[in-house]
């Protein structure tokens, strides 16, 4: 009788670490995708509320109005300059005939007629994160508010808006608000089963 029941504890065991080893990434999966969800809400919620503001005309290159996106992404672990997090505010342009003659250019000397064009992006948090889906001008083109001259969204191909063709039709002249906002969790990392977490957000305006 006590071999037996040797044997069947050792069985059960067993039995045990197999069951394990299947269960044990559901767990880990199904606690990765609860985690996230509340993670993406939170994200698309900073999104709307970014761009409400953005398309309000706030200043978001004052560190002040900065300090308020911070606040909002609570919880994300996000700074001004740096973090696990980044919100980009960029302003779409459609440019027409008029757009080129307002920069002092005939319609065959404008580069990026009838193309959308980033005549301002804003970048708040880690700069380092996932670039935006449109495109991320070079620095040295946008001034300390974020702003890219006339002359260089008119002509330059690095300001082009990538696919937002296909995201929105705009109207020669017509703008759009656009906020993203991406975050990073290292703290759902599973080494072997999720090695990066990511959570992105867009929305127009």
């Amino acid at each position: 009788m006590s071999a037996r029941g040797k044997q069947q504890r050792g069985n059960t065991i067993v039995e045990f670490a197999v069951a394990t080893m299947f269960l044990l990434p559901l767990l880990l999966g199904t606690v990765n995708v609860g985690m996230n969800l509340s993670r993406s809400i939170q994200v698309t919620q900073l999104s709307r509320d970014a761009g409400h503001m953005f398309v309000r005309f706030v200043d978001f290159s004052e560190p002040g109005n900065q300090d308020l996106i911070v606040r909002l992404a609570t919880g994300l672990g996000m700074t001004r300059t740096g973090g696990n997090a980044k919100v980009i505010l960029t302003r779409v342009m459609m440019i027409g005939a008029d757009e080129c003659a307002a920069g002092g250019l005939q319609v065959q000397e404008c580069t990026n007629y009838m193309l959308p064009v980033i005549t301002q992006q804003i970048i708040i948090g880690n700069a380092a994160l996932s670039p935006s889906a449109l495109g991320e001008p070079p620095s040295n083109l946008k001034d300390s508010k974020g702003e890219i001259s006339m002359s260089d969204y008119l002509t330059d191909v690095r300001t082009r808006a990538v696919g937002f063709n296909s995201i929105l039709a705009l109207q020669p002249g017509e703008l759009a608000y656009v906020a993203e906002a991406v975050a990073e969790a290292p703290d759902l990392s599973f080494p072997g089963f999720f090695e990066q977490t990511r959570v992105y957000s867009r929305t127009i305006y």
